[in-house]
Parts: C-alpha cells; structure tokens; sequence
C-alpha cells in the first residue's frame, strides 16, 4: 500500500511539473561577501518547455532593496529567458532576499533567492553575475 501511495504521488508531482512547463536552471544564488553601497545582480535562466506560450504576469520582491527586471513580452515554446535580480546592499549584515515569480498557465509563484552578507571594509571575495 506504501509503494502505492509513493507511486501516485510521484505521477501528481509530476503531471503539476508538466502544467507549469518552466524549467530553471538554478533558483538560488550565493554572492559571499560583498561591499556596503555596491549592488549586486544575478541573472536567472529559464526554459519554457510546455507546448504554449509562456508570460510573466509578475515577479514581486520581498523588500525594496531588491529589484527584478524582467521581459514582459511571450516566452515561446523552446526558448529560454531571464530574469535579473539586483540586490541594493545599502545595509552591512547577512542577507537572504526572495522574488516571488508567477507564470500564466502555472497554479503557484516560483521563489529565486539570493544570499550573501554585506561588508563595509574593502576586503571582499569576487562575485560572479
């Protein structure tokens, strides 16, 4: 009955996957240290694999020190997009920002986070964006 159970699961989990057609190719990002007053962006890749059209109908940030920018036009079947997400870092102190994505055709918001502490001294490791 278990196996039955985790079975099923497995196909609803994977019949949700299949309605929203989005395929990230990361959701996270870990800048480390990074300098007082200096923003910081990554860029978050995506593939529309479903068979329609794919629009952003929003991208909402947690806070006003992070920004999302994204294309507001159709995604179509096959291609790939991105979303940009800038963190202002104008507050020393660990971090950890979300942006709510929402997709059309897709039931619930896609979380991209970003991670890092920011520094006030000159000594600080290299971020790649």
């Amino acid at each position: 009955m278990k196996r039955i159970l985790f079975v099923l699961s497995l196909m609803i989990g994977q019949i949700a996957y299949a309605q929203t057609g989005i395929e990230f190719k990361e959701t996270s990002h870990k800048f480390g240290k990074i300098k007082k007053g200096v923003p910081v962006s990554f860029v978050f890749e995506y593939k529309n694999v479903s068979a329609k059209p794919v629009v952003i109908e929003f991208a909402n940030a947690d806070c006003g020190c992070t920004t999302p920018e994204y294309l507001q036009s159709a995604v179509p079947k096959g291609q790939k997009a991105t979303i940009k997400v800038t963190y202002n870092a104008a507050v020393e102190g660990v971090f950890k920002k979300s942006v709510n994505v929402k997709f059309t055709n897709s039931n619930q918001p896609y979380i991209l986070t970003l991670e890092g502490e920011v520094a006030a001294d000159a000594k600080v490791a290299k971020t790649k964006s």
